[in-house]
């Protein structure tokens, strides 16, 4: 051992004589690395080899939003083979269908990544029934390389995304899907504390290219409308971003993805101020892109797939989402120059279906092959990006005792859609107009544009009753985005009541004087208008009023009105004390609620109802036998937005 410089280093010698230059060279060179080999100050700086400058091409398999929905549906569309234009019926989505297509893709693609970009969980019933195992079982038959938390991993608290996570590393997957999340910071109180579990960002490597994958979960959103501990702190999305590609760009590492739950428009707003990002795959808003042909298919895309933009340094971003709910696949080719920017992306959203075409008319015959074939050359022929694949037999195998525990408790027919109820979290037609599982049906529906959705309107009313029932209530409050689907026509299950009110809430007594009512409205309206944040818009049943978004808040509501017990309005009283019944959500203030947080003390009763049974006792309650029940969106005179005024984003 000698010192040089205050460093140690061993030094071996052997019976070595230097005969010439050349041998002398070699000696010192074998003896520099001896040196370097032994240094005990465990610098690393000089071993990390460099990246070498080469082109890359990715080809990324991703999903978001799939939210329990793990069961195929159908989707109706029309087409003419050779009679006229008929309605037609098929298969649509389905996990089995999901992980068949990535798997299949995964094989034949080059340098393929699976991703699933968050809100795994809630929406089904398989959420109620399992808390997410039945997910997690079904995403380890595709093995995804990375997964990002979205703010409903959060809405039982840090310990329903722990046990979730817990779940998926019940796998046989080769490799363990990697969290990944960069602005989420879990506190002290949180079973996730100091966890290596989850990740800020991995870096992967492909023919001999690294490239990183930073996470990243919609900050406030998540806070407001989800129930994450409250240590646990959601950092800027940009800001958050733009630390994490420097420290890489740093490294020399400069391929990067973003892989978000942030919404399409924040994306877009990644895109433009980030610099050295190279794509971003993306979940949250349920937004549909692709190609304009999807318009004559009852499905309006929001934008195309992939959106192309350029980041701050003006270099192309790529910018990707899968829709919702099982239907779609997104399949984006990205190359990139040896320098590490976007030469091109391109890509297919894949919508989901089967081969067993119906017609949907009463005692119509049989498709036949021939048609069939006809219906699949049409789409081909409109260029429509429709995908017949046929469902995996390991994802069905998996899911098949938990779907047995589903049927026995959903099958209970509860009564009749008298018409289709559609969603609609806010009126207009500039917002959240793309998510109705029932497609065109409901999102060009004037009615819903004017006076927003009829099944949230229905559900307001609905807790209304109920809190009649248990305290003689006056009005309710119901958030839009706490009702997550449309009741088609026909029958309404038990099933699906509780896929329309998916989440663990529970009915409240709040006592307000009219001024915390009308400070309420204001406070959920200004989250839709200064938070974008669509799920906040009030439902309430008993009241009604006009509102007006061009209006600064606390002026945007006139003309509020309360029903009173013989039926007729009213206009609200400002010093008198109305009977609310509302979740316990909002009545925490999320959403941005906040006024209702200040409701305290003997002023707030927990009634112990779950909000989904609520609407189940409704729908029970109402006039005829059991199945037959009629349940009819309400008069129009009864929504509580009588009139909307709008204005630009």
């Amino acid at each position: 051992m000698i010192n040089i410089l205050g460093h140690k280093y061993l030094l071996l010698v052997g019976n070595i004589m230097l005969i010439n230059n050349k041998k002398q060279i070699i000696l010192l060179s074998v003896l520099s690395t001896l040196l370097v080999a032994c240094n005990d100050d465990n610098d690393h700086s000089n071993t990390e080899k460099p990246v070498e400058a080469k082109a890359l091409e990715l080809n990324i398999l991703h999903i978001n939003d799939h939210h329990s929905h793990l069961d195929e549906e159908s989707i109706k569309f029309k087409s003419n083979v050779g009679t006229g234009d008929e309605e037609f019926s098929v298969a649509s989505g389905g996990f089995a269908r999901v992980a068949s297509l990535i798997n299949q893709l995964a094989v034949e693609k080059k340098n393929a990544l699976k991703i699933h970009a968050g809100d795994a969980i809630t929406g089904d019933l398989y959420y109620n029934l399992t808390d997410g195992k039945a997910d997690a079982d079904a995403m380890n038959t595709v093995c995804f390389d990375t997964f990002t938390p979205g703010n409903h991993e959060f809405d039982s608290k840090d310990d329903g995304l722990k046990k979730f996570i817990g779940f998926l590393d019940q796998s046989s997957c080769k490799d363990k899907t990697q969290i990944l999340t960069a602005n989420v910071s879990f506190g002290a109180s949180s079973p996730l504390y100091k966890t290596n579990r989850i990740l800020k960002s991995q870096v992967f490597e492909k023919e001999g290219v690294k490239f990183a994958i930073i996470g990243l979960t919609v900050a406030k959103k998540t806070k407001n409308s989800s129930q994450p501990n409250a240590d646990t702190l959601f950092a800027d999305e940009i800001e958050t971003a733009q630390k994490e590609i420097n420290q890489y760009k740093a490294q020399g590492i400069k391929n990067i993805i973003l892989q978000t739950h942030v919404g399409y428009d924040l994306d877009q707003q990644l895109a433009k101020s980030l610099t050295d990002v190279d794509v971003i795959i993306g979940g949250d808003s349920h937004t549909l892109l692709g190609p304009d042909s999807l318009k004559k298919y009852g499905m309006t895309p929001e934008g195309a797939y992939p959106t192309q933009l350029r980041n701050k340094d003006g270099q192309l971003v790529c910018v990707a989402q899968a829709w919702q709910y099982s239907y779609i696949v997104g399949d984006l080719n990205v190359k990139f120059d040896k320098n590490g920017n976007v030469e091109s992306c391109s890509g297919t959203p894949h919508v989901l279906i089967g081969n067993n075409f119906t017609r949907t008319a009463k005692d119509a015959k049989a498709v036949t092959e021939t048609e069939k074939q006809a219906i699949l050359t049409q789409f081909k022929t409109d260029q429509v990006p429709f995908t017949v694949v046929t469902p995996l037999q390991k994802t069905l195998d998996v899911l098949k005792p938990y779907q047995e525990q589903k049927k026995k408790f959903a099958q209970e027919i509860v009564g009749q859609a008298t018409d289709n109820l559609c969603s609609r979290r806010v009126p207009g037609t500039q917002r959240d107009v793309n998510r109705s599982t029932l497609g065109d049906i409901c999102n060009k529906n004037t009615h819903v544009d004017q006076h927003g959705g009829d099944i949230q309107q229905i559900i307001a009313e609905a807790f209304l009753q109920q809190g009649k029932t248990f305290f003689g209530a006056d009005i309710s409050f119901q958030n839009g985005g706490g009702v997550r689907e449309d009741v088609a026509l026909g029958d309404v299950t038990v099933g699906k009541i509780y896929n329309v009110l998916p989440f663990k809430n529970t009915l409240l007594r709040l006592d307000l004087t009219g001024a915390e009512v009308k400070a309420t409205l204001e406070d959920a309206i200004d989250g839709v208008i200064t938070q974008n944040n669509t799920g906040s818009y009030p439902y309430t049943g008993g009241m009604r009023w006009n509102v007006d978004f061009t209006k600064d808040k606390g002026q945007r509501l006139n003309q509020i009105q309360v029903r009173n017990a013989s039926g007729q309005y009213e206009n609200l009283d400002l010093n008198k004390t109305y009977k609310a019944i509302t979740i316990d959500f909002l009545a925490n203030g999320g959403d941005y609620y906040t006024t209702l947080k200040t409701i305290t003390g003997e002023r707030r009763v927990n009634v112990g109802l779950d909000y989904a049974e609520a609407f189940l006792k409704y729908a029970q309650g109402l006039a005829g036998q059991t199945g037959q029940k009629k349940i009819n969106k309400l008069a129009t005179a009864e929504y509580s937005t009588q009139l909307f005024i709008d204005k630009a984003k």
